[in-house]
Formats: C-alpha cells, sequence, structure tokens
C-alpha cells in the first residue's frame, strides 16, 4: 500500500461511526454516567463494530452527546424562555422593542448566532445506518438544505438594528413586531429539552411533566393576553375596546399597566371564570376571543388528560392491587374455602405486591442472560456454596445453577411444600425460618425447624418419591427455587454427582429418627448402605467397597445423579433352575449400572459373594446390558 493510500484511508474509516465508543471519551466530551439521558436516536446499529480504534473524532468535530455541547444547549434553552417572553410581548408593547430590551435582544440574538456556526462543526446521526457522520462538508450540506438553517437565520437577525443602520431612522412599524415572532421557532429548543428531561431517570417524571404543562399554559396565557392588547391598540377608535372601555388613556398610560389588565383577562379566560369587567366590545376583539376560548377548550382537556395519566399511573399497583383481592374474596365464598385457606391466599397476594419491587423475575426479564446471570451470582453464589448438598463441587457447577435458580418471598404461615405431592422442585433458604411438619392420622407432627442457608424437598427430588413431609414458613422467608429438570440436565459430570451424593448421604445420616420413620425407601437406603460399609470393613477392602458404595448409591437413588436415566431391574443371586432354600437370598430392585463389573460388585454387595455370569429367566446369557428393559429379571451365579 502506497503512502498517499495509507494516509487516505484513515479519512474513509470515520466518515461513519458508531456513536457508543465515544460515551468514553474522557479528554474531549467527559463522562456520561447515564445513558438513559441519550436520545435514542444515538443508539448504534445492530452489528456496529464498537472497539477502541473508533474513540476519536475528526478535529473540529463536536460530538452531539459531548457534555460541554450539552451544557451550552440548556444555557440556549433559558434564553429561549425570554424570547418566548420578549417576542409577543414587544409586538404588543412596541416601544419596548426600541427602549431597554433592545440591548438584551441584542445580546440574545449574538449567542443564537454563535450556535448557528457551532451547528456546521456537530456531528450527525444518518438515519438509515444510525452511524455517526462526522465530513464537514456532508454535515453542512445537510444542515444548509434542511429548513433549519434558513428558519434559524431569519429567528436570529435583529431586523429592526439593520433598518436602522442602513436609514438612520428608528422605525416602530408593526412589521418588525411580526418579524420578531420569528423568534418563536426557537421554542423547538425546549419542546427537545423536556423530551430528554423525561428520558432521565435522575428527574422525577411526575414533576418534569409537572413543569411542562405549567410553561405551556403560561405561554399560552401570555401570548394571548399581549396579542388582545395589540388588538386594542390598532382600533381606530381607542374607547371602542375591551381596554378602552375602561381605561380611555391607556396608549399612554404605563406599559405594566396594560400588560397587567391583560394578564388579568387572559387567566380569566382561560380559566373560564368569566367575571365580565373586562369584555369584548369590537367585532375583532369578539372574532378573537371565540378563536381564544375554542383554543382553550383543547387546552383544558390537555391539561385535564395529562394531569389524570400522571395521579393514575401512581395509583394503578393499588387499583391492581384491590381488584386482585376482591377476585380471590369472591372465588373462597364461591367455592366455601376455610378460612384459614382464604388467609394465607390473602396474605401471599398482599405479600406479592408489597415486595414487587424486589422479585427477580420482574426486573430481570428484560435484561440479557448474561446480565441476569452476574446478578445472580452476586446475590446467591455465597449462599449456595455454603448450602450442604453443595460443598466441594466444582466453581462451573456454581456459575451454571446460579443462573437457573429462581427467588421467592413467602409470607408467614404459608405452605412451601405439601406431604406426598409430586416432587418438582426443591429450595434453598435464604433468609427466614421454616418448620418441617408432618401428618399422622389427621394429626399435625412437628419434626424440626430450618433456618438460613438450610435445603428442604431435596429428599423426594433425588429418590424421585412424594415429598415426605409439609415445610411450612414461620415468617417472612426468602427462598431460592432450585427446578429439578435443570438439576438434573446440569449434573452430566460425574465427579459433581459423586460429591453431592455424598453431601447428600452425610446429610441423611443426620436425620432424626423420627423424621427417618416417616420415609421407609430412606431407612432401607441407609440399612444397605452400612450393611455394604461393613461388609467391606470386613472383607479388608474398604476402598473397593467405598467404590461400590459410590457405584451402587448413584444407581438406587436418583437418575439425576446419573449420567443418562437408569433402568430398573431385579437380580438374584442364584441360578434360575435352582430355587432357594425357604428364608435365602430373595430379589433385590436396582437401577442397572453402566458395565457388567458394577453389576457384578452390586450383586457381591447384596448376597455376600461374587457371581460371574449374568443369565436371564429363560437361561440366556447377558453380554450386553444395552439390551435389557425395565423390569427384567437377572439371575448373577
Amino acid at each position: 500500500m502506497s503512502v498517499s493510500e495509507t494516509r487516505r484511508s484513515p479519512v474513509t474509516l470515520s466518515e461513519t461511526r458508531s456513536p457508543m465508543p465515544l460515551l468514553f471519551r474522557r479528554h474531549s466530551s467527559g463522562e456520561i454516567r447515564n445513558l438513559a439521558s441519550l436520545s435514542s436516536s444515538l443508539l448504534p446499529a445492530f452489528g456496529t463494530v464498537m472497539g477502541e480504534s473508533s474513540v476519536r473524532l475528526k478535529r473540529f468535530v463536536i460530538a452531539p452527546y459531548d457534555r460541554r455541547y450539552r451544557l451550552w444547549q440548556t444555557f440556549l434553552v433559558i434564553l429561549v424562555v425570554y424570547s418566548a417572553w420578549a417576542s409577543p410581548f414587544e409586538l404588543a408593547f412596541n416601544k419596548a422593542s426600541t427602549g431597554a430590551l433592545l440591548p438584551v435582544d441584542l445580546l440574545v440574538d449574538a449567542f443564537f448566532a454563535i450556535d448557528i456556526i457551532l451547528t456546521f462543526f456537530v456531528a450527525y446521526l444518518d438515519k438509515s445506518t444510525y452511524l455517526l457522520v462526522e465530513e464537514h462538508k456532508k454535515i453542512a450540506f445537510r444542515y444548509v438544505t434542511h429548513l433549519w438553517f434558513p428558519m434559524d437565520v431569519a429567528s436570529t437577525l435583529p431586523f429592526q438594528t439593520i433598518y436602522r443602520i442602513i436609514t438612520g431612522k428608528t422605525s416602530r412599524a408593526q412589521v418588525f413586531g411580526f418579524l420578531n415572532l420569528l423568534r418563536l421557532w426557537r421554542l423547538r429548543r425546549v419542546s427537545k429539552f423536556f423530551s430528554r428531561l423525561e428520558k432521565d431517570t435522575r428527574f422525577s417524571y411526575f414533576w418534569t411533566r409537572y413543569c411542562k404543562l405549567i410553561c405551556v399554559v403560561l405561554f399560552a396565557v401570555h401570548s394571548a393576553g399581549c396579542f388582545y392588547y395589540w388588538l386594542a391598540t390598532r382600533y381606530h377608535n381607542s374607547e371602542s375596546t375591551w381596554l378602552g372601555a375602561n381605561i380611555p388613556d391607556f396608549k399612554t398610560r404605563s406599559i405594566w399597566l396594560g400588560y397587567t389588565y391583560s394578564m388579568y383577562w387572559s387567566i380569566v379566560t382561560v380559566t373560564t371564570v368569566g367575571y365580565g369587567d373586562l369584555h369584548a366590545v369590537n367585532i375583532e376583539e369578539k372574532i378573537f376571543t371565540i378563536f381564544y376560548m375554542l383554543f382553550n377548550i383543547g387546552l383544558t382537556a390537555y391539561l385535564i388528560g395529562n394531569m389524570t395519566n400522571l395521579i393514575v399511573h401512581t395509583a394503578v399497583r393499588t387499583f391492581a392491587m384491590r381488584d386482585a383481592i376482591n377476585e380471590i374474596l369472591r372465588y373462597a365464598q364461591k367455592n366455601r374455602l376455610p378460612e384459614g385457606l382464604k388467609e394465607q391466599m390473602l396474605a401471599h397476594l398482599t405479600l406479592k405486591f408489597k415486595t414487587a419491587e424486589l422479585q427477580q423475575e420482574q426486573v430481570l426479564e428484560n435484561l440479557p442472560k448474561a446480565i441476569r446471570s452476574s446478578i445472580s451470582q452476586q446475590l446467591f453464589r455465597t449462599t449456595l456454596e455454603n448450602t450442604n448438598l453443595f460443598k466441594g463441587v466444582s466453581d462451573d457447577f456454581i456459575v451454571q445453577l446460579v443462573s437457573e435458580i429462581k427467588a421467592e418471598y413467602f409470607p408467614p404461615k404459608v405452605d412451601i411444600v405439601i406431604q406426598t405431592e409430586i416432587p418438582t422442585d426443591f429450595y434453598i433458604l435464604v433468609s427466614g425460618a421454616v418448620d418441617v411438619v408432618t401428618y399422622k392420622n389427621g394429626t399435625e407432627q412437628f419434626l424440626s425447624k430450618l433456618g438460613s442457608q438450610q435445603m428442604f424437598g431435596e429428599i423426594g427430588v433425588i429418590f424421585n418419591i412424594p415429598q415426605p413431609f409439609t415445610v411450612r414458613t414461620k415468617r417472612l422467608s426468602q427462598v431460592v427455587r432450585i427446578s429439578h429438570h435443570h438439576f438434573k440436565q446440569l449434573l452430566q459430570p460425574l465427579q459433581d454427582g459423586k460429591i453431592i451424593l455424598t453431601n447428600f448421604i452425610q446429610q441423611l445420616k443426620g436425620l432424626k429418627n423420627e423424621e427417618l420413620a416417616e420415609m421407609p425407601l430412606v431407612s432401607e437406603f441407609l440399612d444397605d448402605l452400612l450393611s455394604e460399609e461393613a461388609t467391606g470393613n470386613e472383607a479388608g477392602t474398604q476402598d473397593h467397597a467405598g467404590q461400590v458404595q459410590q457405584d451402587n448409591v448413584i444407581s438406587t437413588t436418583s437418575p439425576a445423579l446419573s449420567k443418562k436415566p437408569a433402568t430398573r431391574v431385579i437380580i438374584h443371586g442364584y441360578h434360575p433352575d435352582h430355587k432357594p432354600n425357604k428364608g435365602g437370598n430373595g430379589g433385590k430392585l436396582i437401577h442397572l449400572p453402566d458395565s457388567v463389573e458394577n453389576l457384578l460388585s452390586i450383586a457381591e454387595s447384596k448376597f455376600g459373594k461374587r457371581g460371574t455370569t449374568i443369565v436371564m429367566k429363560d437361561g440366556s446369557q447377558v453380554e450386553d446390558l444395552a439390551v435389557l428393559r425395565e423390569d427384567d429379571r437377572l439371575y448373577i451365579f
């Protein structure tokens, strides 16, 4: 590549750039702390590369979101407020336009003339590609060919001063008053300013809208009053006017007297009070008053609609809560539900509305999964790591599990898990306390109390049996819910499965006798486990027995702890043609392991002797475990 080509290429690459990298230009534009205040037109296009190689604008080009440029625009809004007041005022009271207000007008016009020059250096966003254009020629061509440029120039030129310089005379002709009204073109800046404030979360939306409505009303009242006074001053018979009927010499009186009367009439009319002390006299005034009152109808509807929307918006959650409570009461009455159950329904609904801002789902549902996962890591990772079941597992497992959990709140005396229900989830208590209870012959019996970072519901999930206990909250409690389906999918690495299984077995060994009595399957499982450990110790092969124990437990608890769903088979420790003696070995229901060697080891632990041959009931020898089906009978000898 030649030197000339090398010099031209950066210019080509800088013609259009994504605006977002420039948000981080501290040396020129400062730091933007609140992205919500940015215009939606400044968002990057899909697929735009945002790298460090395009963080600089060309020389003498201003970013539209530059902090200093935004301050300049805010300063101009203040000047626009003055222009919005002065333009109708100078039309009605033309003496002011050549008197004390003239120097102020010239100074304001000078600032807007500077802004016209700056606009030739402000980059803009191409609406077709949403990329930032910073070529000077393109910026200038776009500005000059749009309506903005001629209107900006026309609203900035001091026509009255130019006429005085050319002719050497001071003129108070009405035409200059109407030319001054071109300055109202600047009001578009105020509209954009309020639109930006409404999107900025640092400012109250209610008060921003409220201030905007007040500004609209004040401008309408001021403009109507000034124009109504102008009608009185230009009428051929001053006494036949609305003001001349009360003050015959009003043209020679103070400007502020006339302005006070004008504002009084305008406010009385816009508020529809209508005292009648100031009223239209001639035909021109009556026509103007008719149109002004029609305008007031629309203005009043606009104000009422906006204020109603703002007030209702603050109470919409209250209305929704009242409607939901009424629906629950009607449902409970129609179905004759007991008072205790109805109170639980109402408590849960009330808590749902009170903690709506704390619920993860409502806050995070519109965020990308990576951000949701990072937030969950920040909130719940420590809780999961300190839970007994997950101690010692890999970081990858914790990261994946945290991203799938759901946080929930429960009020006091609400059943989270119900005895004998189908296990679909298990829970970890983040805060609060719960009671574990069971029902015997219709009587409730207390078993234990669980606190922070303890787990419940996992026994039914792992053993795939109906939940053995009812778990009820003692006070306001926050829990994280883990889906059985997601948990099973995450347990693909067998190493994590073995760690979790070891922790689970230790947890089962720590259960009270009253709790074990409610779970015969778990009691039998622990008895088998203890017998296997004893057999392994007596044989002097503790390491081998420990491995057999792990493989057997993995295959006999839940399929969630194995690589794939296991097939259940029944094993016998004898030849199918040789019936055992009375009281001998019976069949054992197990989950089929993944190899013949493991199956022989399990049979050895069950029957106390190691076999070498596996056959079906018809005598056919089994060489591949994959061909076996559910509830097949295997004979090992």
